[in-house]
């Protein structure tokens, strides 16, 4: 597991250890391959250069837009809930800054990305690339209807806070994959494992969370009113 375009600074390897051994590890994170993952990707690239002092604190950021990069330890928990091999063909709703899409492309063999928000995945476009990665697809669009050209998906990340389960993404999920929302209001939801199986949906409830909402044809809507 490596980043071809990224050798690891001395400045800021020691601050992202730190980040893994005290919020990740202490709190309950196991999966080896996440572990990894998160001590290779440099977060702080993925921020404003001006909050770069603060990029392996323990909370989400904001990268503009109205939007955030998420807290490193619910990144952690939602690529674990996956239980990745290397060998799945991902599909990421909301990019954002691009990090957790980083961390994807370290734990599986092919992330398609989708970003509302063009400005912003613009931004993490640069930065991804700059980092030698390239099994990631990345284009704006409606995330809460899916990437159906490349369906079906063995898994299907959503970082943002929807009232339901968009029925598009469970519709491009494969038999047996698994998909990880958060979902309840505009201001704090549950994060939900959904594991699509031969004889139906089973639903998993996790973490509490509170995410920045999911905008879209099977999410919120722009004004915030729920449909």
């Amino acid at each position: 597991m490596k980043l071809n375009g990224y050798s690891g600074d001395d400045l800021h390897k020691k601050p992202r250890n730190e980040m893994v051994d005290t919020q990740l590890i202490r709190r309950g994170i196991k999966d080896p391959r996440v572990i990894e993952a998160m001590r290779l990707v440099p977060r702080h690239l993925f921020v404003e250069e001006a909050l770069g002092f603060k990029a392996y604190d323990d909370y989400p950021l904001p990268i503009g837009e109205k939007q955030t990069i998420s807290q490193p330890y619910m990144v952690a928990v939602m690529c674990e809930h996956l239980e990745l091999k290397g060998t799945e063909k991902i599909l990421e709703i909301g990019t954002g800054s691009g990090y957790q899409t980083a961390v994807l492309s370290l734990l599986a063999a092919r992330v398609y990305s989708i970003e509302r928000i063009a400005p912003l995945l613009f931004k993490s476009r640069k930065v991804i690339e700059s980092l030698g990665i390239h099994n990631v697809a990345l284009k704006v669009g409606d995330g809460t209807i899916g990437w159906k050209d490349y369906a079906p998906y063995d898994a299907v990340i959503v970082s943002a806070g929807g009232p339901e389960v968009p029925k598009p993404l469970v519709d491009q999920l494969a038999d047996g994959g698994k998909l990880v929302i958060p979902v309840g209001g505009e201001t704090g939801q549950v994060l939900e494992t959904v594991i699509k199986t031969p004889t139906g949906l089973r639903t998993l409830e996790n973490t509490p969370c509170n995410f920045v909402k999911l905008v879209g044809q099977y999410g919120w809507p722009e004004n915030g009113t729920e449909k």
